[in-house]
Formats: C-alpha cells, sequence, structure tokens
C-alpha cells in the first residue's frame, strides 16, 4: 500500500514539475495564470512567484488583476521577501481601494517593514519605517481585526528603540567619557520616563557623576561629589533595594569622605 502511495505522489510531483516548466516556456499568459493560481493555492509560492512576475504586465488593468496581484504580494510575504512584499502590498491597496482585501492588504504591507527592522544594536532607520507605516494603518483602520497585533508591533519595536537609545547613553560611561555620560543618560531618564531601563540608567548616571567627581580638579570635586551624592539620593529614591545598592553604598562612601576634606 505505501508502495502505490509513493508511486501516486511520484506521478503528481512530476506532472507538477512537467506543468510548471511548460507554463515557463509558453508565450500562453492564461496557461501561466492558471498553473500559477495552482502553485499559490499547493503552497508553491517560489514558482508562482516566477510566473506572476512573467505575467504581471500583460494582465495589468484586466478583471483577473485584484486577485493576480494579491496572490503575487501573498506568495512574497510567505517566502519571507519583504521588502518587495511590502512594496507589493501598499501597490495593491494603492490601485485598488475598493478591494475586500483591502484592509488586509495594508495591514500586511506594514507588518512586511516590521520584520526588517533589525537587532537594535543595528541601524534602525528600518524600525522607524516600520513604526510609521503601522501607525498609518492604525490611525486609518481604529476597528480593525488586526488592530491588537499592530499596537503589539508598535509597542515590540519601539522597545527596541529604547533599548538602543539606552545602549547608546551606557556607551559613554563604558568609554569612560564620564561628562557625556551624565548628560545622555539624564537625556535618556527624560526621554523614556517609564522605560525598564531606568534603575540601570539611573545607576550609571549615578558612576559616571561619582567618577567625574573622584578624578576631579580640586577646584571642581566638592561641586561634583555632591551632584554625585545627589544621583545616589535619586537612584535610591526609585528603589532602595536596587540590584546595585552594595557597590552603590560603597561608593557614597568613598563621596561621603572626600566631601569631610572639604568642611574641614
Amino acid at each position: 500500500m505505501a508502495r502505490y502511495f509513493y508511486i501516486l505522489l511520484l506521478s503528481l510531483l512530476l506532472t507538477s514539475c512537467s506543468e510548471f516548466q511548460k507554463a515557463l516556456k509558453t508565450d500562453d499568459v492564461k496557461m501561466k495564470y492558471e498553473v500559477a493560481e495552482k502553485l499559490y493555492e499547493n503552497g508553491k509560492y517560489a514558482k508562482a512567484i516566477r510566473l506572476f512576475e512573467q505575467i504581471a504586465q500583460a494582465y495589468r488593468g484586466k478583471p483577473q488583476a485584484e486577485k493576480m496581484f494579491y496572490m503575487y504580494a501573498q506568495s512574497l510575504y510567505k517566502t519571507e521577501q519583504y521588502y518587495t512584499a511590502g512594496y507589493q502590498f501598499e501597490s495593491f491597496a494603492a490601485g485598488y481601494p475598493r478591494s475586500e482585501k483591502l484592509e488586509e492588504a495594508s495591514f500586511l504591507g506594514a507588518k512586511s517593514y516590521y520584520f526588517l527592522s533589525p537587532v537594535y544594536s543595528l541601524d534602525q532607520v528600518d524600525t522607524y519605517k516600520a513604526i510609521d507605516k503601522l501607525q498609518l494603518f492604525i490611525d486609518k483602520y481604529p476597528n480593525s481585526e488586526y488592530l491588537p497585533e499592530a499596537n503589539k508591533l508598535v509597542k515590540e519595536l519601539r522597545e527596541k528603540l529604547e533599548k538602543k537609545a539606552y545602549e547608546i547613553a551606557k556607551q559613554y560611561n563604558t568609554i569612560m567619557d564620564y561628562k557625556a555620560a551624565v548628560k545622555a543618560l539624564d537625556n535618556f531618564i527624560i526621554d523614556y520616563p517609564g522605560t525598564p531601563y531606568k534603575e540601570d540608567a539611573l545607576f550609571y548616571k549615578y558612576d559616571s557623576s561619582y567618577q567625574l567627581a573622584i578624578n576631579s580638579v580640586a577646584n571642581k570635586m566638592e561641586e561634583r561629589l555632591n551632584l554625585a551624592k545627589a544621583n545616589y539620593a535619586a537612584l535610591m529614591k526609585f528603589n532602595s533595594e536596587t540590584k546595585y545598592k552594595k557597590q552603590a553604598d560603597e561608593m557614597l562612601a568613598r563621596i561621603n569622605t572626600e566631601l569631610q576634606r572639604f568642611s574641614n
């Protein structure tokens, strides 16, 4: 029984391949369309794409064009060709504003840009673009069934930008440019008041001000020590049981010792 099943399966595969090859070589655009549609329905998206690309211009403006361009965009999306898929979904939405697939195409077009967003450590131009595309969808379709997912994607992308901003600010502390670190971390805390990185940002701001004070010239040291002490207080106010408490308290002891020299 299994043997006959495999023979049948092989026969179907060979027939399918033969049909695809014939469609690739023929000048009959109707045949190309029919084979492409069949391949699409069977999940053979890569092969369908090759045929859709061959007939796209010939079908532009024809009654079947709406369905064809939708299948073409979906095939690109399914094969993770997100840049081209995003472009094709946007073209579909612009070309067929009355289509019943309009909302779905608009969402998938925006979502395609989400997949182009790189890891946080790289340049985030595509992340900003993805947020803009998704926000446009959210504004246009406030009652869409895709709204929860769109909001989730935007939140994730904004958190990525937030992490990027934090890492950039923290980097000044890492490279021991403490003056720039204090300013950058302060700006980060102002820009992202509800950030999950606030405790870390407050600590590294404190650490940067501490390092700046301890290694300061004499005529600026007292002022900088007091600023570091104020940054310690800000950290403790945010979380008195911070994971940085032991290190922060040791630094505070050194600050108080140094300040005593100025009170004597």
